[in-house]
């Protein structure tokens, strides 16, 4: 018998709503297999955060080339909360060039990399939502929705990078973090909803995205700065042999965490909903027993 199934589960989860949305995430987790799709997702998403980020250096390199104060306060804001490629672009900003060879082939193998990481978050919340496999969208349709996550992802980022450069550029400090802090947490529910929503071949609805959306920035947010201090510490602790070997680890700790915390906030949205329809379905028993 499974642990959810138990009688002191079943009585907790009687009594207190929180307790049954969380034991059904849980449940949930073990039941869709999240963990062995959060550690696919964090090996692809690995495979393309390098050629994503130098796509992106290359880019700002070229817009940016003759604009030497501009690229350090891009660099002191949003860029550097990126564990281990932060720190590396901190230590040498004159790294930030610009080469449309290389931005070729960064945009070319993150392109190819990252569509894979997306339909894999397709098909991990197409096993969240419990799609069967016959009624699931096709290959070329799933790429596709990864093209737009991909897409989303990129606004998101992009958005992060001008409204940080906004704030310092006009001189603001504490006020100025704040605006960034919230007005980045803004975009990335907007853009997470997003994704929880369309990158499925299930058919949410908004109120069925929100709190997983909610749930998963709030995460990101704590993670970009707690993971950012663990890898930081690995990276100090290691010696000169074993430092590239400490970077590795450090940056797919940081992106198995983040796979972690999409899956999970995705699970408790189809808890959420579980619990409801469960509701509705009962009350809609009891009246026609009434009836």
């Amino acid at each position: 018998m499974a642990w959810s199934e138990s009688a002191k589960v079943v009585e907790l989860r009687q009594r207190s709503a929180a307790v049954d949305v969380i034991v059904g995430m849980l449940d949930g987790w073990r039941l869709h297999q999240s963990g062995r799709n959060a550690s696919l997702l964090s090996f692809w998403s690995f495979l393309s955060i390098f050629p994503l980020m130098i796509a992106a250096t290359t880019i700002l390199g070229l817009v940016l080339q003759n604009n030497e104060d501009l690229q350090e306060r891009i660099i002191d804001g949003a860029l550097e909360d990126i564990p281990v490629l932060g720190a590396q672009l901190a230590n040498d900003p004159t790294s930030l060039n610009g080469s449309w060879l290389v931005l070729i082939f960064g945009l070319a193998a993150a392109l190819w990399s990252a569509t894979r990481a997306f339909a894999g978050a397709h098909v991990a919340f197409d096993d969240i939502w419990e799609i069967p496999i016959d009624e699931r969208d096709p290959m070329p349709t799933q790429r596709l929705r990864a093209l737009i996550g991909l897409a989303l992802i990129g606004a998101a980022q992009l958005s992060s990078l001008a409204l940080s450069a906004f704030v310092q550029r006009s001189g603001l400090h504490y006020i100025g973090m704040m605006v960034v802090t919230l007005g980045t947490l803004v975009v990335n529910i907007a853009i997470i909803a997003a994704v929880f929503r369309y990158l499925t071949s299930a058919s949410p609805s908004w109120n069925d995205v929100w709190p997983g959306a909610i749930s998963a920035a709030v995460s990101y947010a704590i993670l970009q700065h707690y993971a950012t201090l663990l890898v930081t510490r690995i990276t100090e602790n290691a010696s000169d042999t074993y430092g590239q070997f400490a970077l590795v680890l450090g940056l797919v700790t940081w992106l198995g965490l983040i796979a972690i915390a999409t899956l999970m906030s995705a699970e408790l949205n189809a808890a959420l909903v579980r619990r409801r329809r469960d509701i509705e379905a009962t009350d809609r028993v009891e009246s026609g027993a009434v009836g």
